[in-house]
This record gives structure tokens, C-alpha cells and sequence, in this order.
């Protein structure tokens, strides 16, 4: 697994020492973590997509030159079976074994083979994903994260959505929400936020998830698990409760808040895999109602009724009211293609 990341709350959050989400298997396989800056994380992503995939392309043309030119039973088999299921998540590994042992194994010098073997760390296929915040991924790095979607590449993108930006002394950002209280909105942000799933989904030809893990950790689980095997570009938003949000009780809260946010309809779990017979799955129930009583549960809400009564009156019946218009969006979106 190969993580660029945008320097910013997830970097803060996956370095917390001494909590530490990264390890190694009993083979001493794990993930390789490198971070960038929030203008060009998507590009510099990119290129170690562009990277893995030019050096798997070659492996495959002296793997094929190795098949058709080995007397060695044993290695040909091996790497015919390399070629066949390489690229497969749940087979990549097994027939990457296979193949790097007979490559030990073999009597054949020829440079094909040689090749193959000093490279062998790149027969396992790898899995390509960049990280970053709401401020990274719908502001500062919007451009280059549009420009790694519509390149095709088979490369994965998890947005932490934080509804501000909370590493640099939570700014409102463009996921921010409407009636939300940060720098830059004291008095609540108008404006609801910027639908970045849609956006992705229109092009067609990308795999699109929201998820909530404290509300439904195997939705997350099934997203995660679709994106990375799906052959194109794919993009997961998480709903992310931080600090800034100012949760009563504090984060140990913040897996029951995720819960909370997704009935009430504050966020709506789905699906969108261009491969499926049916395309886009709304994975969240109707919303239970609460909605407000949601708001009131943060401080980054709360507070505007307390300094603007009034305007927080509006914009919490505005927000609750775009909440509803975007669940029965969701709804046609499901009708649609249904047919």
C-alpha cells in the first residue's frame, strides 16, 4: 500500500504519537506513508501511480519475454499465472509468491529473467491511495484532485471530511455547512456545502462513496473494499468528527456522533460503481428526525445561538431544509438508475 498524504489534520491524526494505525505483517509487509503539500498532493500522488504503473508495464514485457523464451517448465508456469491474475487484489499476492520463488529456483541467466528477479519487490500489486481533509481535497487542492479523477488512473483518494479546516485553526472551508460557526463565518455560514461526490460522479467513470464508519462499519468496509477493486479512479468521503467541532462529551463521542449525523439525514451514506448492473446504492435509511437536536450537540452550532439568535433560527431551519432537498436528490438518483 502506498499513501501520498496532504500534509494537514491527517498528517497530525496518523503521526499522534504514541498511537500509531501503521504496521507490518508477520512478512514484514506494510504500507509506505510519504506526505505533500495541500496545492499538489493529488499531482504528486499521481506521479507515484504513474511510477508503480510504468514498472509493472515493464515487468509484464520481460515476463512474457521470459515465457516465450524459458525451457523452464516450472518458471513458465509461474509466470503465466503471474500475467493472468498479477493485477488481481485477492490473487496478486499468491501468484507473486509463486512467481518469485521459481525466478530463485530457475537455472535461466537470461536478462528477462534476471530483470524479474532484481524487481521482484513490484510483482504484487500495489494499492494506491491519497489522503487529505475537506481543505485539501474541496479547497487549496480541488484543481489537482479534479485532474487525478478525470485522468483515468487506477488510483484511490480518501477525503476526511472535517467541515473546516481544522490543522490550521478551523477556517470555514467548502465543506462547511450551512449555520456553522468558524473563522471567516462568526456569524454561520450561509451557503450549504460543495457537493464534491457529485461532482466526481458526473464525470461518469469514477467510483464514488460517502461513509460514516461509527454509523455503518461495513458500508465503510464494502466502499473501501469496491474502490480498490475497481480498475479507475475512486474517491471515498468520510464523514470525520474532530475537535473543532466541539462535541458535548468530548471524542470519545465521535463514533456514536457519526451515527447520529447519518439518521437525522445531516449525512447521507451511498454508492457509485460505474462497473454494477446498479449503479449508484443509497445505503442510508430515510432520516429519523432530530435534525437540529444534532446541531445543537456541537458547539460549532450551538454557539450561533447563543451571540445571533435570531440568524440562527434561519439558517438552522435553512440547513435542515437542504438536508431534506438532498436526500430526495438522492432518491431520483437511485430511481435513475434503477432503470
Amino acid at each position: 500500500m502506498y499513501v501520498a498524504n496532504a500534509t494537514g489534520c491527517t498528517q497530525a491524526t496518523a503521526f499522534s504519537v504514541p498511537a500509531f494505525p501503521f504496521a507490518k505483517d508477520e512478512n514484514g509487509h506494510g504500507p509506505a506513508f510519504s506526505n505533500s503539500l495541500f496545492e499538489n498532493n493529488a499531482e504528486y500522488s499521481l506521479g507515484m501511480c504513474l511510477s508503480v504503473e510504468q514498472m509493472r508495464r515493464q515487468m509484464k514485457q520481460h515476463a512474457e519475454a521470459a515465457v516465450a523464451a524459458t525451457s523452464d517448465a516450472a518458471l513458465k508456469a509461474a509466470l503465466e499465472a503471474w500475467l493472468a491474475d498479477g493485477d488481481d487484489g485477492d490473487k496478486t499476492r499468491a501468484v507473486s509468491v509463486a512467481a518469485e520463488a521459481a525466478l530463485k529456483a530457475t537455472a535461466d541467466t537470461s536478462a528477462d529473467v534476471k530483470f524479474l528477479r532484481d524487481n521482484a519487490d513490484q510483482l504484487v500489486k500495489k494499492s494506491m491511495w491519497m489522503y487529505g481533509g475537506d481543505g485539501w481535497a474541496y479547497d487549496i487542492g480541488y484543481g489537482g484532485l479534479d485532474h487525478v479523477l478525470a485522468s483515468g488512473k487506477d488510483v484511490n483518494v480518501f477525503v476526511f471530511d472535517t467541515e473546516v479546516y481544522s490543522n490550521t485553526g478551523g477556517q470555514a472551508s467548502k465543506a462547511s455547512n450551512i449555520g456553522q460557526v468558524a473563522q471567516f463565518a462568526a456569524s454561520g455560514k450561509e451557503m450549504k456545502k460543495k457537493s464534491l461526490s457529485e461532482i466526481a460522479m458526473a464525470y461518469g467513470y469514477v467510483y464514488v462513496a460517502q461513509v460514516a464508519m461509527g454509523a455503518n462499519p461495513a458500508q465503510t468496509i464494502k466502499a473501501i473494499t469496491e474502490a480498490e477493486a475497481y480498475p479507475g479512479p475512486s474517491l471515498i468521503i468520510g464523514y470525520s468528527p474532530c475537535e473543532m467541532h466541539s462535541i458535548k462529551g468530548g471524542m470519545t463521542n465521535c463514533q456514536q456522533e457519526m451515527k447520529k449525523a447519518v439518521e437525522c439525514g445531516y449525512w447521507n451514506l451511498f454508492r457509485f460503481n460505474p462497473q454494477a448492473d446498479k449503479k449508484f446504492t443509497l445505503d442510508s435509511k430515510a432520516p429519523a428526525g432530530g435534525y437540529q437536536e444534532f446541531l445543537m450537540n456541537e458547539a460549532r452550532y450551538s454557539r450561533l445561538t447563543r451571540e445571533f439568535p435570531e440568524r440562527a433560527t434561519t439558517l438552522f431551519a435553512k440547513s435542515e431544509a437542504a438536508a431534506k432537498e438532498r436526500y430526495e436528490h438522492l432518491l431520483k438518483l437511485v430511481a435513475l438508475h434503477d432503470n
